[in-house]
């Protein structure tokens, strides 16, 4: 069985700590967090829910994986603090450049940091980068559930 602190160590599978399961679940591994920042990674999959036959992952799926990098840095927080990990919703979206495509097979790293919490929303921000090349950037709103900690 593994310790707490052996559950914490960096990298780590988003699946640990992201509610999505495949073939819905865009993202693969928490790589960093620091403050309120992550940085997440993804392979498109060929045969993922999101990607043409032609292979080009559609543009709603960069914004997925913004929102699901997001919660994995959440998860990953929730877990650090010992409380079990909440589950969001994505709201609303602001100021999205899409700016390039993702193909099967690309890696892909998702950066992301909060940039205001308040009553259970929090707005952040995030891009999506294939090696130098920055794909998307833009807003995110979304609602966490209570801190069941603070729930009770």
């Amino acid at each position: 069985m593994k310790t707490a602190r052996q559950s914490l160590i960096l990298p780590m599978p988003a699946e640990e700590l992201i509610p999505h399961r495949l073939p819905m679940r865009l993202v693969d591994t928490l790589l960093a967090a620091q403050d309120d920042a992550g940085i997440v990674t993804a392979l498109v999959a060929a045969d993922g829910p999101l990607t043409g036959q032609d292979g080009r992952l559609e543009g709603v799926g960069l914004v997925e994986m913004l929102a699901q990098a997001y919660a994995a840095l959440q998860g990953y927080q929730d877990r650090q603090r010992g409380v079990p990990i909440r589950r969001g919703f994505l709201v609303g979206v602001r100021g999205m450049r899409l700016q390039g495509e993702a193909l099967a097979g690309d890696r892909l790293e998702i950066r992301v940091r909060t940039l205001a919490q308040l009553d259970g929303f929090a707005l952040a921000e995030g891009e999506v980068w294939r090696g130098a090349e920055r794909l998307a950037a833009g807003s995110l709103k979304l609602w966490i559930s209570p801190d069941p900690a603070e729930a009770a």
